[in-house]
């Protein structure tokens, strides 16, 4: 069973008039454990609409359901979830109808059509931590804010130097800061090599993110949960989550989450593909399942009936 917190630790950078604010999003995130389901929807930009319409690798077509950005927000509202994380755009467009939804804006956002054979990946910021206040000015729920660095390209620099200004300017304004932290570019030649990873997770905390999102490595030896832990360690008081990545087998996917959080001790996952891309009831009760894991520390077994609508697990 996954502890329950009794004291959240809030940054030096968070004003006291704000500390209460922080925690409050701490705990609207994390449902007072400390673990984040973070439910990803910036593909939008990041894949555009190839995770949205078609079909996948293993021959399944996208449920029709995902070709409406609104089966997200539905998703969102629905099910059991800490955050959903998508652009400003859509937050503005769709928030008003979704007001319950825990919102995280992400700040920047770059699409899959430049390779880096090309040119190492640049994401730099579309809107500031203050646009993203207006979005809590309106009366929708925003609990935090998030960034991509791209540790190991040409732009790593202009990039770090945004991440860690909006990291101080969320905590400044009681919002936590999640950073999507990935090694990429021509001068990385194993982007999910266990010691780099760890980099990336250290680079996080240096940054002052709350939580970091990294690709799970691929060890040469070992597993990939015992080489995590490396990662884990690196990150420190900044709490790790890792991408979902693309849709896979549903009881090796949980079981996958499952070893990460309770054998590398991570906090979580940032899931979006093997959420959105399945009908809008089976979406909920995927959304339900790896939070029976991430906030009730339930086996996967238990999360599996989750799924299979023969047991309910809600907050």
């Amino acid at each position: 069973m996954t502890q329950l917190l009794t004291k959240v630790s809030v940054p030096a950078d968070v004003p006291s008039a704000q500390q209460a604010v922080y925690e409050q999003n701490f705990h609207t995130m994390t449902k007072g454990t400390g673990n984040l389901m973070l439910f990803a929807g910036d593909q939008k930009v990041e894949h555009l609409n190839d995770d949205f319409y078609g079909v996948l690798s293993s021959g399944e077509e996208i449920h029709a359901d995902d070709h409406d950005p609104e089966h997200l927000f539905r998703i969102a509202r629905d099910g059991v979830i800490g955050c959903y994380a998508t652009q400003f755009g859509l937050i503005a467009r769709y928030g008003r109808d979704y007001a319950t939804v825990p919102y995280l804006v992400k700040l920047n956002s770059k699409s899959h059509l430049i390779k880096t054979k090309q040119r190492d990946p640049r994401s730099i910021g579309w809107v500031s931590v203050d646009d993203a206040l207006l979005l809590r000015e309106a009366g929708l729920q925003i609990v935090g804010v998030g960034y991509t660095v791209y540790l190991g390209s040409e732009f790593e620099s202009e990039q770090m130097a945004e991440a860690a200004q909006a990291c101080l300017r969320a905590h400044r304004n009681g919002l936590l800061a999640v950073l999507w932290v990935y090694p990429r570019g021509a001068a990385v030649p194993e982007e999910q090599d266990p010691h780099l990873i760890a980099g990336a997770t250290g680079l996080a905390a240096t940054l002052g993110a709350d939580f970091v999102k990294v690709n799970y490595p691929k060890p040469k030896e070992g597993t990939p949960a015992e080489s995590f832990r490396e990662a884990v360690a690196a990150a420190g008081r900044t709490r790790v989550i890792t991408a979902g990545g693309s849709s896979t087998d549903v009881r090796k996917f949980l079981q996958t989450l499952h070893d990460q959080i309770f054998v590398a001790g991570a906090h979580g996952s940032a899931t979006g593909r093997n959420i959105h891309q399945k009908s809008l009831p089976e979406a909920i009760r995927m959304t339900n399942a790896i939070s029976a894991i991430t906030y009730g520390g339930r086996s996967v077994d238990d999360a599996m009936a989750v799924y299979q609508g023969k047991d309910e697990f809600t907050i």
